[in-house]
């Protein structure tokens, strides 16, 4: 079992920062790869950005590559999403998720193991 807790949502200005905090707790950290998901009210929850055990290897949306930093900290058991000019269609609630299989990078909600309950951040024009 692995508990995930999210946190650092808010509501922003366009062009402004925030960011996500992922805490997880249940399973050793370092054994599994990462990723944050979004999703806006009435769509589906869509990937963001993913990273591996080590950190080393990250992946990222082509809508938030260049504005978005996905990084870990495996002593102290979190992940972190740091979103920089935020625009408008950012607006959504925040999910971080464990891939405990951690073969590669994955956009796919389907080989995420475990989840939070989410965050939600808002982006004002």
């Amino acid at each position: 079992q692995v508990q995930l807790v999210e946190s650092g949502g808010g509501l922003v200005q366009a062009g402004g920062s925030l960011r996500l905090s992922c805490a997880a707790s249940g399973r050793t950290f370092r054994d599994y790869a990462m990723g944050w998901f979004r999703q806006a009210p009435g769509k589906e929850r869509t990937f963001v950005a993913a990273i591996n055990r080590s950190g080393g290897t990250t992946y990222y949306s082509h809508s938030v590559k260049g504005r978005f930093t996905i990084s870990r900290d495996n002593a102290k058991n979190t992940v972190y999403l740091q979103m920089n000019s935020l625009i408008p269609e950012d607006t959504a609630v925040y999910y971080c998720a464990a891939d405990l299989r951690a073969l590669g990078l994955t956009t796919h909600l389907s080989d995420y193991d475990y989840w939070g309950q989410g965050t939600q951040v808002t982006v004002s024009s």
